[in-house]
């Protein structure tokens, strides 16, 4: 029988139509001693508005400088089921399939050897099992390790790559975001096990610009699936979407951030010269528009949450990459970008601020990549021109001049 506590204010958060991690916590705790002191002392935090965990320590599996994070409670006295609190990352399979059985190991797994309390999962993709002892890591990544899974990332190092369901479930994709996320997961195991950066670097895998995955928001390397060719139009089925009451001019024509596509009323007119890709129209009116090949990628780099300077996006610094199997050219190109950061950042910088730091010229340079129009981010700010010491051979100024 685990220790019961009174949460009146953790109570508050269970009203209401949404489900609540309260209630979860509850039923884990009913069965397990660890999540109802968990329970507790959220329940004491919540009432003196003052966190109670300890975030720190070097804790891990032998062999990993990753994958685990070490957790303790201040109140270990007072609740001591969570005196240790270790949060543990398993590599999650690429789009997150998984058969019930699989879900019923991990699950069984962590109740023997933790709270019970699960995250499905965390932002950066990775199956997030929280609150374990020390003593209970080793087994446990024994036991994962000899029934496939593997530790995920964490710290300072390359996070778990993550992509979206792609080719497996979704007619859009244009990539293969699985085998993409498989094999750069494999190519850089040390990476992601062994922190050697300044700080986190993560990998975002989608297979369409809808971008499920939110690669452009949270990945400091985005990988979008994109297409060359123009889009496919079937007049009749858009003249049966205007029949039964979209607006084409208003909910498709006016929303192109290209302006490229004109309507009469009868017939859809691309100019996919001008067209951005972005696929509002293709998803508008799904079936009757498609994009048509060639198919590649769009790489981009530099998103993240507030830290050293406010959320960025990530922004375009290949327009259009082929990806097919063994994607040598992209891993290339992130070994030379690593290097570069490992040389020039600081601690805790991540690689999209050394860029605003240090320049978009020298990095494109170092993944010897040359500018174009799709890399431009913003106006030019400054007056000021700067040439390389070989392009004053060349008196790139008189053609300028003219």
């Amino acid at each position: 029988m685990t220790k019961k506590y009174d949460t009146p204010l953790l109570d508050e958060l269970e009203k209401g139509p949404f489900p609540s991690f309260v209630t979860e916590i509850k039923k884990a705790a009913a069965k397990n001693p660890m999540a109802a002191d968990e329970l507790g002392q959220l329940e004491k935090s919540m009432r003196d508005k003052v966190t109670y965990w300890k975030h720190g320590g070097i804790v891990g599996v032998r062999g990993y400088g990753g994958g685990v994070i070490g957790r303790y409670s201040q109140l270990a006295d007072e609740f001591p089921g969570v005196a240790h609190f270790h949060t543990v990352r398993v590599n999650q399979p690429a789009g997150l399939f998984y058969t019930s059985e699989t879900i019923r190991f991990i699950c069984d797994l962590w109740d023997k050897y933790g709270s019970g309390l699960t995250n499905f999962h965390g932002s950066t993709g990775d199956m997030v099992l929280l609150g374990t002892v020390t003593d209970n890591l080793e087994p446990l990544a024994t036991i994962l390790s000899l029934n496939g899974f593997d530790l995920g990332g964490s710290g300072s190092a390359m996070r778990t790559p993550s992509c979206c369901v792609g080719p497996a479930r979704c007619e859009w994709s244009m990539i293969d975001t699985l085998d993409i996320t498989y094999d750069l997961t494999q190519e850089f195991q040390d990476e992601l096990h062994r922190p050697q950066f300044p700080y986190k670097f993560k990998i975002k895998t989608v297979g369409c610009p809808v971008d499920c995955n939110a690669s452009i928001a949270r990945a400091d390397l985005s990988i979008i699936g994109t297409w060359k060719g123009p889009i496919e139009i079937d007049q009749d089925r858009v003249r049966d979407y205007a029949k039964k009451g979209v607006n084409i001019q208003e909910e498709i024509v006016n929303f192109c951030p290209g302006k490229c596509i004109t309507w009469d009323g009868n017939n859809l007119a691309i100019n996919n010269s001008d067209c951005l890709h972005c696929m509002h129209c293709i998803t508008k009116l799904a079936g009757a528009l498609k994009p048509t090949p060639p198919f590649g990628a769009v790489i981009l780099i530099g998103a993240k949450a507030p830290f050293v300077i406010g959320a960025t996006l990530s922004w375009v610094i290949v327009p259009f990459m082929e990806l097919k199997p063994p994607y040598q050219e992209l891993k290339d190109m992130i070994r030379n970008m690593w290097d570069w950061w490992n040389e020039y950042g600081k601690n805790r910088e991540r690689i999209g601020e050394l860029i605003i730091r240090r320049g978009m010229r020298e990095f494109l340079e170092v993944c010897g990549l040359e500018p174009t129009p799709e890399m431009v981010k913003e106006p030019r700010n400054d007056p000021f021109w700067f040439w390389k010491e070989e392009d004053l051979e060349k008196k790139p100024w008189e053609e300028f001049l003219k």
